[in-house]
């Protein structure tokens, strides 16, 4: 079996990661974080979002934190953008490039963004347009694509048929999320190879829950498939505010420690990685779900 030699991880703490925090995070702190991400060797990372405040008062901040950053050059900062507003938000903030996001599930796009699979690819349209005429590149994101709270099963048709109309408008990678973590390593394979008889291989991505225990198995069985772009949050920090029971994302020191044990390079360095999911833990006043991060905590020093 032939693993891809390199992974790139897009890094989503800072916006999916933090999006559902109760408490307030201040900016200086959303800035601190993304800035030792960077230090540790990531260079692709959601710095934030372009939704309304109403909704998502967590992101209300991100034109202040993108304004704080001390941008490096290999590094993409990207943000969240829902709708022209947003995008406008994006552009205004110096962001690298934009993501979109729709869902393999009806139900779960209507609470989500309020509308059907086809409407939200429509809402998209003058975004992905304006973006292309700018020269802003962007990614999408389908959610749900492993199962949903609210319809069970997901067919992968749909899964396919969502990620060639995205691929279609232009993304350059569109990223197949297990909003609420049901999948396992079998249907993870099962869903990418729908998805890659539409699109090419190389584009797709994957973004795991470990709701059940199963995402790293679950990048396992991408790594496999010779899938090469993951997302990940530093200490397994997020969920989805729209789907119930989803806990939070696969913790990217999990995922480097993985990787590191494979041999497969990801560029990161493993103990910046860990003291970074322990700053932002500590200010949260809770320990990180991650298993690597509180193996390490004694050996940083």
């Amino acid at each position: 079996m032939t693993l891809p030699s390199k992974v790139r991880i897009f890094e989503v703490g800072a916006r999916d990661g933090l999006q559902n925090e109760k408490q307030m995070v201040p900016a200086d702190i959303k800035v601190e974080l993304i800035e030792r991400l960077v230090d540790a060797g990531i260079t692709a990372i959601e710095t934030g979002s372009f939704v309304s405040p109403k909704w998502v008062p967590q992101m209300a901040d991100t034109t202040d934190v993108m304004a704080k950053l001390s941008r490096q050059e290999n590094v993409t900062y990207a943000v969240l953008t829902p709708n022209m507003k947003g995008y406008e938000g994006a552009i205004a903030a110096k962001a690298d490039e934009i993501e979109i996001f729709s869902a393999a599930s009806e139900a779960f796009n209507q609470k989500n963004i309020n509308c059907t699979i086809a409407e939200s690819l429509e809402r998209f349209e003058p975004v992905t347009e304006a973006a292309k005429a700018a020269g802003i590149p962007y990614r999408a994101s389908i959610s749900c694509a492993l199962g949903c709270p609210f319809e069970g099963d997901v067919a992968v048709d749909v899964v396919a048929d969502v990620s060639k109309k995205l691929y279609d408008m232009g993304a350059y990678e569109v990223s197949i999320a297990d909003t609420i973590g049901v999948g396992t390593p079998i249907r993870t394979k099962k869903v990418i190879e729908a998805v890659a008889n539409v699109i090419p291989l190389e584009v797709i991505g994957v973004h795991f829950h470990d709701t059940y225990g199963q995402a790293l198995a679950n990048y396992l069985a991408a790594l496999e498939m010779g899938i090469s772009r993951f997302d990940s949050s530093v200490a397994g920090l997020g969920g989805c505010p729209y789907a119930p029971g989803a806990t939070g994302n696969v913790a990217t020191e999990d995922v480097v420690y993985m990787l590191d044990g494979m041999g497969v390079e990801s560029g990161i360095d493993l103990k910046k990685l860990v003291k970074t999911a322990w700053f932002i833990s500590n200010f949260l006043g809770r320990p990180p779900v991650s298993s690597v991060a509180r193996a390490l905590k004694n050996k940083l020093n």
